[in-house]
């Protein structure tokens, strides 16, 4: 009988193996025997044989209750999940001729975000004849990078795409 293709580990008969290395449900090591011996015993106490380690020579299998066994496994990887931080993209936009006090507030916000571990991409958005003055962008892009140095990498160094100019700062 082919095993069922199923995601978690084997257990009673899918071992398909012939011996096995087995612990109790105390944790006792009961040593090498023959897989459906070790079947017999596992439902003799009202427990099933679960293979935890496959791989291993002979592969080693536990007296379990494998429902128990799969809801616990699932309990830690929804708890892995849980603590992973992910990495957020944040957009600030920006024109060239930028008033001091305006860049501040948006210098204010990109260290926020930087703080938070997420990347910030800087987007300065160019207008009619301001086009032709693609060097003021540029010079502003290098304030931005030279103000956030010592908290922040340029992942992406500013670059023209159609009518702005685009830079990506991550975390260092």
């Amino acid at each position: 009988m082919a095993p069922p293709t199923k995601s978690g580990p084997r257990y009673d008969q899918f071992i398909q193996v012939p011996k096995v290395r087995v612990i109790d449900d105390e944790g006792e090591n009961l040593g090498v025997m023959f897989t459906n011996e070790a079947v017999e015993q596992a439902q003799d106490k009202g427990l099933n044989l679960v293979e935890v380690s496959p791989n291993a020579d002979p592969p080693v299998c536990k007296f379990l209750d494998v429902g128990k066994y799969r809801y616990e496994a699932q309990k830690k990887a929804n708890a892995a999940r849980k603590t992973q931080k992910t990495q957020d993209i944040k957009e600030v936009k920006m024109r060239p001729n930028i008033d001091t006090h305006d860049y501040d507030v948006k210098m204010r916000n990109v260290n926020k975000f930087i703080d938070n571990g997420d990347k910030v991409k800087v987007t300065l958005r160019f207008r009619g004849r301001e086009m032709a003055h693609q060097h003021l962008g540029m010079d502003l892009l290098k304030r931005v990078q030279e103000d956030v140095e010592e908290t922040a990498k340029v992942e992406a160094f500013p670059r023209l795409e159609g009518r702005q100019m685009l830079m990506v700062l991550a975390p260092k």
